[in-house]
């Protein structure tokens, strides 16, 4: 049991090199950026938009890998992150202990094989929690029953308050 915890030490160790690797190139793109815009702002005849994009563009792509490598390390650690609430969770939970939200079916895929988790992988998490319902009978019980109780106390205040409203004009 040991080596495999030392590989597991190992990956981390690794993943977080990396992820170190890429926020030094993130400054030395933001550095670039100064640069280029001065060297605009100084020459007004120079364009140097297409500089600027790329660089910007590239930062924005590293901090999706660097989300990515923050997943997998979440993974070697027997972890997984809400997309809801951003709880870390234990892999073998289906549901998250805090906000209850349902963990979709590619949260029990290897790190190696997931998706970055940017924006595509919220909208997949939505889709299944609107699909919740017809695949967990226990759920749909729960959550109906809970929203009618609390759409009549809203609604039994609106009624109550412009009663009393009136009754003291």
């Amino acid at each position: 049991m040991p080596i495999f915890q030392d590989a597991k030490g190992k990956n981390i160790s690794n993943f977080q090199k990396m992820i170190d690797e890429k926020k030094n190139t993130i400054r030395k793109y933001y550095d670039e950026i100064g640069h280029l815009y001065y060297g605009q702002y100084k020459d007004v005849n120079v364009d140097m938009t297409k500089d600027i994009n790329a660089r910007c563009e590239s930062i924005s792509n590293l901090y999706i890998e660097i989300e990515d490598l923050n997943v997998k390390i979440l993974r070697e650690r027997g972890l997984k992150k809400c997309a809801v609430c951003s709880t870390e969770n234990n892999l073998s939970n289906a549901f998250c202990f805090k906000c209850g939200a349902r963990f979709d079916d590619s949260d029990a895929v290897p790190a190696d094989v997931i998706a970055p988790p940017n924006a595509s992988a919220t909208p997949s998490r939505n889709s299944d929690k609107k699909a919740v319902p017809a695949t967990v009978p226990a759920q749909p019980a729960v959550v109906p029953s809970e929203v009618p109780a609390a759409a009549n106390i809203i609604e039994a205040e609106t009624i109550v308050e412009p009663a009393e409203e009136t009754k003291e004009e």
